[in-house]
C-alpha cells in the first residue's frame, strides 16, 4: 500500500467496515477508477469515512459505473477533524468553489453560507460544492467531509448564533483581537465588505469578536485563507 494509491471517500453504509468485507463503490467512484485513474482489478485502493477510518483495499470488480473492493485493513482509525465552522457571504461560482476547496484543506468542519446586505449571489449548487469538498478531502487526507448548509440569512444567523459561542468575524480597516484557542467559527464578508448596519449588530453581538488580517484589504477568498490560518494557529491544530 502506498501514499500514491488511489483514495477514496466511500459514505458509511448500515455494516461497519471489516476485513475481507466486499464493499461497492458509489457510480462515480467506480467511474474515477476506471476511465480517470487507468485502473483494474487486483488494484491497491485506499477507502475512507468519517465512522470506519481509512482502510488498505484491493479492486474486486470494475465495469463502467460499477465496482467494489474488498478491505484488507484498518490503516488509519476514525478521528473527526478538529477545525471551525466558516460562515461566509457566497462569491461568484469560481471564487466560492475555491473557497471550499480551501476550507477543505484547512479543517472546516462545517460551511454555512450567509447572505447579507452587499452578496453577489443567492444561489448556490450545493451538489456540485459537496463534490468539491469530498474531492479535496480524498487529496489532503482528512477522514471526514465537511457539512454544507444551505444559505440563510445573516440577520437569522446571528438572532439565533449562541453567546457562548465565540464567533470570530474579520472586519475590514478595524481593529481586531488575537483569536482565542477556543476559537469556534469564523465569519468572512462579501466582495465590498459588510455594510455600516451589519458591522453594528456584529459588535453588539456578545459572542462576535472583531478578527484582524492585517493593514490590507484582501479578496474574500484570500481573506478565508488568512482567517482560517489565524484561527488554526491560536489553537494549535
Amino acid at each position: 500500500m502506498s501514499r500514491s494509491d488511489p483514495r477514496l471517500y466511500v459514505p458509511a453504509s448500515e455494516t461497519a467496515f471489516a476485513e475481507g468485507q466486499t464493499i461497492p463503490l458509489p457510480p462515480g467512484q467506480a467511474h474515477y477508477l476506471g476511465n480517470v485513474m487507468r485502473q483494474s482489478v487486483g488494484s491497491a485502493v485506499r477507502v475512507f469515512n468519517e465512522r470506519d477510518g481509512e482502510w488498505a483495499a484491493e479492486i474486486a470488480a470494475l465495469k463502467k459505473d460499477r465496482g467494489s473492493v474488498v478491505l484488507q485493513r484498518c490503516e488509519r482509525p476514525p478521528a473527526p477533524t478538529q477545525g471551525v465552522e466558516l460562515l461566509f457571504a457566497p462569491l461568484k461560482r469560481d471564487a466560492t468553489e475555491l473557497v471550499i476547496r480551501m476550507g477543505t484543506e484547512l479543517g472546516v468542519t462545517r460551511f454555512r453560507p450567509v447572505v447579507t446586505e452587499r452578496t453577489n449571489t443567492h444561489r448556490l449548487n450545493l451538489e456540485r460544492l459537496s463534490v468539491i469538498a469530498t474531492e479535496a478531502a480524498e487529496q489532503c487526507e482528512r477522514l471526514d467531509i465537511p457539512e454544507i448548509l444551505p444559505p440563510e440569512s445573516l440577520k437569522v444567523v446571528l438572532a439565533a448564533w449562541p453567546e457562548d459561542q465565540a464567533l470570530y468575524a474579520a472586519l475590514e480597516r478595524r481593529p481586531g483581537e488575537v483569536a482565542r484557542p477556543e476559537a469556534a467559527a469564523l465569519l468572512i464578508g462579501p466582495e465590498g465588505g459588510f455594510s455600516e448596519t451589519e458591522v453594528q449588530t456584529l459588535r453588539s453581538h456578545k459572542a462576535v469578536h472583531p478578527l484582524s488580517l492585517g493593514p490590507l484589504v484582501l479578496r474574500a477568498e484570500t481573506a478565508v485563507c488568512a482567517g482560517l490560518s489565524r484561527l488554526a494557529l491560536a489553537g494549535g491544530r
